[in-house]
């Protein structure tokens, strides 16, 4: 066994165990104040992100921080990694995240999610789906919370072809605040679909805001290009390092 297997297989196993240990010593914070959840949330985060460093070898460099808004804003950006999560959490100071409905049916994690008032979106129910995003999304703002969206809703792996849903966009259009668009290249280290965890070190890169008001389709264009062109970059410093 190569000793890249043998780290990730460590590495995976200490992951989940971690997980389940926050979940069930920590089931107490489902009833404290959200903000005591969220804190705890991050905690978690944090010390998966040093079991990475310690196992794996892979470390996270944040660039552009003066970029993140410090409340109330919309932060959209690239999503390769299951890595990508949970590792950007600790850097938002009450992110309320935009996932999948089907993630909120999960024992006990799923309760969680629902407790943290993360924006769960039913696929399945078409225009209403997006009018309870909005909505989630307005409330989100209003207690000045950074709503985080991966505009492709899945993981794509690095150089993939993009596909960018209505989303983000719709967001964009509804919230009247700035979006401040990221990058990041954390699908070489910690690929889909894989358990190989790579060591190095996995960029994350916070862009100059896109102002509000434009039209959509200006913005659509913008923001796309925008992410597509940083996350190239990112990968290619990736490979090249």
């Amino acid at each position: 066994m190569s000793v890249l297997v043998f780290r990730s297989l460590l590495f995976n196993l200490v992951f989940y165990i971690n997980l389940i240990v926050f979940l069930v010593l920590g089931f107490w914070f489902m009833f404290t104040p959200r903000s005591w959840s969220m804190a705890a949330l991050k905690t978690w985060a944090r010390t998966s992100l040093w079991w990475m460093k310690l196992i794996t070898g892979t470390t996270m460099e944040v660039r552009g921080r003066e970029h993140i808004p410090h409340k109330g804003g919309l932060l959209a950006g690239k999503h390769q990694s299951a890595w990508d999560i949970f590792a950007l959490l600790p850097l938002l100071a009450d992110p309320a995240l935009v996932l999948k409905r089907e993630l909120t049916f999960i024992p006990v994690f799923g309760w969680f999610c629902l407790k943290f008032k993360m924006i769960s979106v039913d696929r399945s129910a078409g225009p209403s789906a997006l009018k309870k995003m909005i909505a989630d999304a307005k409330a989100a703002i209003a207690a000045g919370r950074q709503v985080l969206i991966f505009p492709e809703g899945t993981r794509m792996a690095p150089n993939a072809e993009p596909d960018y849903k209505p989303g983000a966009t719709a967001l964009y259009t509804q919230l009247g605040v700035p979006c401040t668009p990221f990058a990041l290249n954390s699908g070489l280290y910690w690929p889909r679909r894989q358990f190989i965890r790579r060591p190095g070190t996995i960029i994350v890169e916070f862009l100059p805001p896109i102002e509000a008001g434009l039209a959509r389709k200006v913005f659509s264009a913008r923001l796309q290009k925008t992410i597509e062109d940083a996350t190239d970059r990112l990968v290619t410093e990736g490979r090249s390092g």
